[in-house]
Formats: C-alpha cells, sequence, structure tokens
C-alpha cells in the first residue's frame, strides 16, 4: 500500500455551506490512498470505497508517526470501522 491520508466525512456536503459561524460536524473519518503519481492529492475512493469527492483532508498522514493511530484521537468514536480494519492489516 503507497502513502495514506486522513479524510473527514462532514455532516453536510461541502456544496453545501454552513451558516455563517457554524463548523460542518464530522460524520466519519476515513483513509484514502494518495492519487498515483500524485502524493499530495487524494485518490478518488477511500479504504472502504466511498467517494472522496466531497470529503475534506486533514493533512495528517499516518506514516508520519506509526506510533499513533492513523486518525486523529479526538475522532475515534466516528472512525469507519471499515478502513480501519484495512489499516490494520
Amino acid at each position: 500500500m503507497g502513502e495514506i491520508v486522513v479524510v473527514y466525512e462532514l455532516d453536510m456536503p461541502a456544496a453545501t455551506h454552513a451558516p455563517r459561524g457554524e463548523e460542518r460536524s464530522v460524520r466519519r473519518v476515513h483513509a484514502v490512498p494518495t492519487a498515483p503519481g500524485r502524493p499530495a492529492a487524494t485518490g478518488p475512493r477511500t479504504l472502504c470505497g466511498k467517494d472522496t469527492f466531497a470529503m475534506e483532508t486533514t493533512g495528517r498522514k499516518p506514516s508520519e508517526d506509526p506510533e499513533s493511530p492513523w486518525y486523529p484521537g479526538e475522532y475515534a468514536s466516528v472512525v469507519c470501522p471499515d478502513c480501519d480494519a484495512v489499516m490494520e492489516t
């Protein structure tokens, strides 16, 4: 497996703007491979198969800190179980 980045699936799609000053909450945290030949860009699908188009990139790369979980600790309760299973292998 190549480089992996972490993305947030938000409650409201990216095309729908939250009211001024209101943040969209994270529905699920996913892992996604980078685009082939473009390590700064996410691929089109998460490890569980969801489309990444409307997801927000966190900038977190699990390979940069292999001793920590692949996801941000504050979002442990909303980690995608399918992505997590793939990351554990």
